[in-house]
C-alpha cells in the first residue's frame, strides 16, 4: 500500500477568518482530519468535507489521549495510505508540540510538511486592542509558557528584558509567576491584561496590575483558555475590544482622582 502524507495545519485561535489559504486547502483535500479543542473546529464538516474527524483535544487536567497516542493515531491514518491533516490551535510550532510530532512521522517514514498558522500570542491580544510592540513603549516581546512555573533563573531574566510579556496558559501559574517577576524587580504597577476566548463570541478582557491581577482574577472568575499580557502596551489598548477600552480609561480615572 502507498504511504500517505501528514500536513500539520496551524488553524490560529480558533476563528476561521484567521485560518490560512494554505491551511484551508489541505482540510479541503484531506482524507483525516485530527483536531485539538483550540483549532478552527465548528464549521469542519464545510472545511473538510470528504475527511474522517477525529477529536483528540485536551482539556486543562483531562488529557483523554496522550501525545504519544496522537502521534500514533497520525502515522497509523498515513501508513494507511490516508491524507492526514493534524489541525491544530495557533501556530504548530509556538508551544503547540509540533515538532514531536513531525519527528514521529519522520521516524516513520512519513512524509510530512508544516503550515504555519497565526498564533495566539499574537492574534488575541490584537483581539483586545493590545500592541505587542509600540515605538517609544516597547520594542522587544517574550512568549512564554505558563504551563508550568517559572524557576527563579528564568523570572529573573524575564524580568530584567523588560519589553512585553505574553503568556499562554498561564491562568494556573498566575500567583508564582507575578510574585516572581516583582521579587526580580518588575514594577508593581505594571499593567496587565488576561483576555479569555480570544476571537470567540464570549471573549472577555480583564484589566488589573502585577500586584493586584491574581485578586482581580479571581474576582472576575478567569478561566481557560486566556492570554496574559505583561507591559506598558497594555495601556495602549484602543479598539478591537471595547472592554478593554473602557476599562482601561476606568483605571486611568480612579489613579488620577484626588
Amino acid at each position: 500500500m502507498t504511504v500517505g502524507s501528514v500536513i500539520l495545519v496551524g488553524g490560529g485561535p480558533g476563528s476561521d477568518e484567521l485560518l490560512t489559504v494554505g491551511g484551508a486547502a489541505a482540510l479541503l483535500e484531506a482524507d483525516v482530519v485530527l483536531y485539538d479543542r483550540l483549532s478552527p473546529h465548528d464549521n469542519l464538516q464545510e472545511l473538510a468535507p470528504r475527511a474522517r474527524h477525529i477529536n483528540v483535544g485536551k482539556t486543562p487536567g483531562h488529557h483523554p489521549i496522550s501525545q504519544s497516542d496522537i502521534e500514533a493515531l497520525i502515522v497509523e491514518h498515513a501508513l494507511e495510505g490516508s491524507r492526514v491533516v493534524r489541525l491544530k490551535g495557533g501556530d504548530p510550532y509556538v508551544l503547540g508540540r509540533g515538532s514531536e510530532e513531525v519527528i514521529a512521522c519522520h521516524a516513520a517514514g512519513v512524509p510530512v510538511r508544516v503550515i504555519p498558522g497565526v498564533s495566539s500570542a499574537i492574534a488575541v491580544p490584537a483581539a483586545a486592542g493590545i500592541p505587542l510592540t509600540h515605538r517609544g513603549v516597547s520594542h522587544l516581546f517574550t512568549v512564554v509558557s505558563g504551563h508550568a512555573p517559572l524557576t527563579d533563573t528564568e523570572l529573573e531574566h524575564l524580568a530584567g528584558l523588560g519589553g512585553t510579556i505574553v503568556v499562554l496558559m498561564g491562568i494556573g501559574t498566575l500567583v508564582p509567576l507575578t510574585q516572581g517577576l516583582q521579587r526580580f524587580g518588575s514594577d508593581r504597577d505594571l499593567p496587565v491584561a488576561i483576555i479569555e476566548r480570544g476571537y470567540s463570541a464570549s471573549q472577555k478582557t480583564t484589566l488589573s496590575t502585577l500586584s493586584n491581577v491574581v485578586s482581580d482574577a479571581a474576582e472576575a472568575r478567569v478561566t481557560s483558555p486566556a492570554v496574559l499580557v505583561i507591559g506598558e502596551v497594555v495601556r495602549l489598548a484602543h479598539d478591537g475590544n471595547a472592554d478593554a477600552t473602557t476599562l482601561m480609561a476606568r483605571a486611568e480615572l480612579l489613579a488620577a482622582a484626588p
